[in-house]
């Protein structure tokens, strides 16, 4: 597993279950998308008030699912694709996102 940390650092050879969750809420988006007439996927970037910065996604799914995680009073954070899978026998692939989930009425 590999983490953006910055535009152009990363760490890599990284294990799942040892990646500290703090590297992961830190953590640059993997890759970036492009917007063009006609394509057939809907992404894009949605102001989080959670993250008060842009938040990119890949469908409406994931749109939605920003959403939801923006409205929740438990989400504490949200990242878009922090990291990048890849290793023997894997294809590459960036996980969609997530969010951190703090003490009830927190923001």
């Amino acid at each position: 597993m590999c983490v953006r940390l910055a535009e152009d650092e990363a760490s890599e050879g990284l294990v799942w279950g040892s990646v500290p969750l703090e590297m992961l809420y830190a953590a640059e988006p993997w890759r970036t998308f492009r917007w063009y007439a006609g394509q057939k996927h809907y992404s894009g970037s949605y102001w989080s008030s959670t993250q008060s910065d842009h938040v990119i996604y890949e469908s409406r799914l994931e749109l939605a699912r920003l959403l939801y995680a923006d409205f929740d009073r438990d989400v504490t954070a949200i990242v878009a694709q922090p990291f990048l899978r890849a290793g023997a026998g894997l294809r590459r692939s960036a996980g969609d996102g997530g969010g951190r989930a703090g003490p009830a009425g927190r923001r």
